[in-house]
C-alpha cells in the first residue's frame, strides 16, 4: 500500500516534506512503482478533494497546480520507492489531509480516479 507520513501542525510560513512510500505489493506484480505517475491530493475539511501536484514515472517531468506553484514541489526516488511534496511558506488554506496515489494513466491520476491511496497525512497550518 501507499503510505503517507511527514505531516503535523505548524505555524503559517513553515514548511513541511511529506513523504510517499510504496511498501512491497502495492501495485501489480506486472507493474512496479517505477512504473507508475504518482501524485499528491488534499482534501480540507467540508472541501472536495483535489489535485495538488504529480509526476510521472520517471521523475522527469512533474506538475504543480497554480495555487500551490512556487512554493510546493514534488520529487521521486525510484531506488527507494518514495515521493515526496516539499511544501514552503505554509498558509493556512494548506490545512488539509494529504494523500498520495498511483497509476500508470497521468489522466486518470489527475482525475483522481485510480484505484491506488495512501491513507492520509493531517496537515494544519495556523496563523
Amino acid at each position: 500500500q501507499l503510505v503517507e507520513s511527514g505531516g503535523g501542525s505548524v505555524q503559517a510560513g513553515d514548511s513541511l516534506r511529506l513523504s510517499c512510500v510504496a511498501s512491497e505489493g502495492t501495485f501489480t506484480e506486472v507493474n512496479a512503482f517505477t512504473d507508475y505517475n504518482i501524485g499528491w491530493f488534499r482534501q480540507a475539511p467540508g472541501k472536495a478533494r483535489e489535485f495538488v501536484a504529480g509526476i510521472d514515472w520517471s521523475g522527469t517531468n512533474d506538475y504543480v497546480e497554480a495555487r500551490v506553484k512556487g512554493r510546493f514541489f514534488i520529487s521521486r526516488d525510484n531506488v527507494n520507492y518514495i515521493v515526496y511534496l516539499q511544501m514552503n511558506d505554509l498558509r493556512p488554506e494548506d490545512t488539509a489531509i494529504y494523500y498520495c496515489a498511483g497509476d500508470l494513466n497521468w489522466g486518470k491520476l489527475v482525475a483522481g480516479l485510480t484505484e491506488f491511496w495512501g491513507q492520509g497525512t493531517q496537515v494544519t497550518v495556523s496563523s
